[in-house]
């Protein structure tokens, strides 16, 4: 039972969360410098995410050339700078990982 009211509780917060945000959208107005920073919060989070993913992909730092996560994100990399497209980037990148890690067996 107390499963049942946990899963209550979260729906509760998160489904209150999100309405109070869409029930002020549009009535509420921040200010410039806040909107200009809040532009910041998803490439932080995602850094966030992926930086520890990369080089501790086990637990301990792992910066060699034998760490296919970090040879796959380091040409991921290079193909978001040349194609500047998300799904080719994605795709490109875990290609790479692929066959570092299956076929190459890094």
């Amino acid at each position: 039972m107390q499963e049942v009211y946990l899963i209550l509780g979260m729906f509760l917060v998160t489904f209150s969360v999100r309405f109070l945000l869409f029930a002020v959208a549009g009535r509420v107005h921040f200010p410039l410098w806040l909107s200009q920073a809040l532009g910041f919060v998803p490439p932080a989070v995602l850094t966030a995410i992926i930086v520890p993913a990369v080089l501790m992909p086990e637990g301990d730092i792992w910066f060699s050339w034998q760490n296919p996560w970090l040879l796959a994100a380091v040409f991921a990399f290079f193909v978001a700078l040349i194609r500047k497209d998300l799904m080719t980037t994605i795709v490109a990148g875990m290609l790479a990982f692929m066959l570092l890690r299956f076929v190459l067996g890094l």
